[in-house]
């Protein structure tokens, strides 16, 4: 570890080499005239399609399901109002709302309350729901033991709003989403969950809690579990998320400073 009165001065070019070790941001690319070098450019044009390719994945939802009902999970497959991908990225608003079949389906089963609901929705990048969604649940699932889990929902063509209609018809005191997020040029398949205390049609995002960046370059399957089972269980408990209820989980695993005596 350096001093920090150590002033021994850094070439630039070692100075960028450690600062790119610490980020996957696009820092000190270089330029060949008044462009960016041949590499800087390729590189960036790869990520951008890999992005493209990630909004676009098909969304395995049928095979997630076997997989959790083969674990023995009460498991349904529902579909929002969109017709397809295109219609799903041109109206957002589709995307928060059930087909009527689905509707349909869930307020035939006639729940009986429960604390949680688990959907598994696509968003905007399911190749992370793909990759991370079962991960994720299996490191979380032991640490919700104790709370009535209703269902598992696997969504097609959502946004994060639908889980609060899911929620309600399921009777579901909370709701946690985990679905694919916006991906960006370092991070085509990041996976994100949100949690939605008391759902109904019409909340916004106030209302809930987020635990973001879920992958292999960000948050652990464990770390990332064990935010959202702290925010469940206070959630739950105080009966509330959103902006009143901060997340403190990281405070224990926090040393206290205490002065050596």
């Amino acid at each position: 570890m350096t001093d920090r009165h150590d002033m021994t001065p850094t070439s630039p070019q070692r100075f960028l080499t450690e600062l790119r070790a610490l980020t996957p941001a696009r820092v000190g690319l270089g330029r060949t005239g008044a462009s960016l070098t041949t590499q800087a450019l390729l590189d960036f044009t790869l990520d951008h399609a890999r992005a493209r390719d990630a909004v676009h994945a098909p969304f395995e939802a049928e095979a997630i399901r076997s997989v959790l009902t083969g674990q023995g999970a009460s498991t349904l497959v529902v579909t929002s109002q969109v017709a397809d991908r295109a219609d799903y990225l041109k109206r957002p608003d589709l995307g928060r709302r059930l087909s009527r079949e689905s509707r349909e389906l869930l307020e035939g089963r006639r729940s009986a309350a429960c604390d949680l609901v688990i959907v598994i929705a696509d968003g905007l990048s399911p190749a992370a729901v793909n990759a991370h969604a079962l991960g994720l649940l299996d490191a979380l699932l032991p640490k919700l033991a104790g709370f009535e889990i209703g269902a598992v929902v696997v969504a097609v063509g959502s946004r994060v709003a639908l889980g609060d209609e899911i929620g309600a018809l399921l009777k579901a005191r909370m709701t946690i989403m985990l679905i694919g997020e916006r991906p960006g040029l370092s991070a085509p398949q990041s996976l994100g969950a949100y949690l939605t205390f008391a759902p109904q049609w019409g909340l916004t995002d106030a209302a809930r809690n987020c635990v973001s960046n879920i992958q292999s370059a960000g948050l652990s399957f464990e770390e990332a579990a064990a935010k959202i089972a702290w925010l469940a269980r206070e959630g739950l408990s105080r009966g509330m998320t959103g902006v009143a209820l901060k997340d403190e989980s990281g405070l224990q695993l926090a040393t206290p400073l205490v002065a050596p005596v």
